[in-house]
């Protein structure tokens, strides 16, 4: 094949020549260019490495403003009624009949709900028949024995006393006749006699009619009725016991009986209480007792009910610290305004004390503020070095802190950064 020489082009000065094509040339030429592109590229890249080191890193700036605050304490509580009681089963029982439903409004006094006890039914019964024979003793006893025996005895005596008005009128008879010489004198002694047995035999029935009874008799008789007639109390007693009743006035909630259960004595069947206010049980960390103060506003949530919100007060500090799995706190009782009565005892809420307000207070992001063995400080910017600046802080909210001394209106604090921060350092500001 022929090949294109380059005429004119010659390397190697002196010695022999030698001649490139058109196609050396120009990979030779591609190749410098490659590396002088290389050569600029590593270059670029040193210089912005040492460039890069030399610039002060970015730090966010925020500005003390002037607005108004509102210093709260979140946490959370546990809802109460203001006024309730619990109804508990007084015996044993079942549950025949449940007069109420969860959320209703009872009167004091309602029956609430009704409990069967077969067995109790018969004591009643049996009761009844034991006064009725005790009555009956009595009333035996109290009117002289048995009515048969008085009866008996009552027939006798007035027939003695017939006998005995007969006889004493024919006794008088007698005399007078005696007295015209028309009778004897033994007939007329016949007659007295007979009118002295007469008597002697009326005084011995009516004896031996008080002696039926005795006095310890009927109180015997006497102590029996009272016995049965406490018996026959004690089992009516114990049905009344059965029909459970309202202590108050309120709203049936936490119903924990229906019809056909069964339910030993100390059960609960239901609770009753006022709603339209309600108690509120904060629990509130140690260190954070000292914020609160009695008639402070709180603001109630409920995650069931987004959006809605009950306003209370505090009534009561804490008088003991207790557990609360992690937690060391006191219980707030706050007392809730609860109008339409949606909130519901027993549930968990969210709750926010309101502890101080300022109208006009000067702020910083709380997330600015730092502290150690000085005391809080922040940073603020000397022209492009930060600058630790001492502050005094006051009342605060979950994202602002108020400055009382320490900075004015209008300057920069640093917020965190993924560098450390240390004053005098070289910073690039970004507000």
């Amino acid at each position: 094949m022929a090949s294109t020489k380059y005429h004119g082009a010659r390397c190697g000065g002196a010695g022999p020549a030698i001649y490139l094509t058109k196609m050396e040339v120009g990979e030779q030429i591609l190749k410098k260019v490659l590396w002088l592109s290389l050569a600029v590229l590593v270059a670029a890249v040193i210089g912005w490495g040492i460039l890069r080191k030399s610039t002060p890193p970015r730090v966010r700036f925020a500005r003390a403003r002037m607005q108004a605050l509102v210093s709260t304490l979140p946490t959370n509580g546990k809802v109460e009624p203001l006024s309730w009681q619990a109804v508990r089963a007084e015996s044993d029982g079942l549950v025949s009949k449940v007069d109420v439903s969860e959320g209703q409004f009872v009167a004091k006094g309602a029956v609430l709900a009704t409990l069967s006890d077969p067995s109790l039914q018969a004591d009643i019964e049996a009761a009844e028949a034991k006064l009725a024979e005790a009555r009956a003793g009595l009333a035996a006893l109290e009117s002289g024995g048995r009515p048969s025996d008085l009866v008996d005895l009552n027939n006798r005596i007035e027939r003695d006393r017939y006998d005995l008005q007969h006889a004493t009128a024919d006794y008088h008879s007698l005399q007078r006749l005696a007295e015209k010489q028309a009778a004897t004198r033994v007939d007329v002694q016949a007659a007295a006699d007979r009118v002295q047995q007469l008597q002697m035999e009326i005084q011995g029935l009516e004896k031996r009619r008080d002696s039926l009874v005795a006095k310890s008799d009927v109180s015997a008789a006497q102590a029996r009725l009272q016995d049965t007639e406490v018996a026959l109390k004690l089992a009516r007693e114990r049905g009344t016991r059965n029909v459970l009743r309202s202590p108050l006035s309120g709203f049936i909630y936490g119903l924990a009986v229906r019809p056909g259960a069964y339910v030993n004595a100390g059960d609960l069947i239901a609770n009753v209480g006022q709603l339209e206010r309600l108690h509120v049980r904060v629990y509130v960390d140690e260190p954070e007792l000292g914020r609160v103060q009695v008639g402070q506003p709180v603001t109630i949530t409920w995650q069931a009910l987004p959006g809605r919100k009950w306003q209370g007060e505090v009534e009561r500090k804490p008088t003991s610290i207790q557990s609360l799995g992690s937690r060391q706190v006191g219980e707030v009782l706050c007392t809730i305004e609860n109008p339409g009565r949606d909130l519901i005892p027993g549930t968990n809420v969210d709750a926010e004390i309101r502890t101080a307000s300022v109208a006009s207070a000067l702020v910083i992001p709380r997330e600015t503020l730092r502290h150690d063995a000085g005391g809080d400080y922040v940073f603020t910017l000397k022209g492009d070095e930060l600058e630790r600046r001492a502050v005094r802080t006051g009342i605060s909210s979950i994202a602002l802190v108020q400055v009382s001394e320490g900075l004015a209106a209008g300057d920069p604090v640093a917020l965190p950064a993924d560098v450390p921060l240390e004053a005098g350092a070289r910073v690039t500001p970004v507000m």
